[in-house]
C-alpha cells in the first residue's frame, strides 16, 4: 500500500466522488511546493497508487490539493470550492491516510487509518 491515501466521500449525495483530480506537494522552502504525485479519483473515490509502495515519504510538510469545481460542473451543481488544499505534517514512514468529507458548500477532513 502507499504509504498515502486518500478518499473523497461526496455527502450531498452519499457517494464517492469519481473524477477529482488530487495532486500531492510537499513544501520545499518557506511557500515553495512541489508536486510529487497526481491522480484521479476512481468510482470508490479513491487514487489507486498515488505514489509507489517503495517510496517512503520523509519528515515534513505536505499538501493534497482537491480540484472540485470540475467534478461539481459535470453535474451542473455551483460550488462555493473550487479546490480544496489540505495541509498536513508528516513525523515518521508511516501509512497516512487523507479521507474528504465534500459537499457544493462545505467539506471536513481528518487523519484517517
Amino acid at each position: 500500500m502507499s504509504t498515502i491515501t486518500t478518499h473523497v466521500l461526496d455527502t450531498s449525495v452519499g457517494l464517492p466522488a469519481k473524477g477529482i483530480h488530487v495532486q500531492l506537494f510537499v513544501l520545499v522552502h518557506d511557500t515553495i511546493w512541489e508536486e510529487i504525485a497526481g491522480g484521479d479519483t476512481n468510482t470508490d473515490g479513491r487514487v489507486q497508487n498515488l505514489l509507489p509502495e517503495s517510496i517512503k515519504l520523509e519528515k515534513g510538510i505536505y499538501k493534497m490539493s482537491y480540484q472540485t469545481e470540475a467534478y461539481f460542473k459535470s453535474q451542473n451543481i455551483q460550488t462555493f470550492y473550487p479546490y480544496i488544499n489540505i495541509v498536513f505534517t508528516i513525523e515518521n514512514g508511516s501509512h497516512y491516510h487523507i479521507p474528504l468529507l465534500l459537499s457544493p458548500f462545505g467539506y471536513s477532513t481528518y487523519r484517517g487509518s
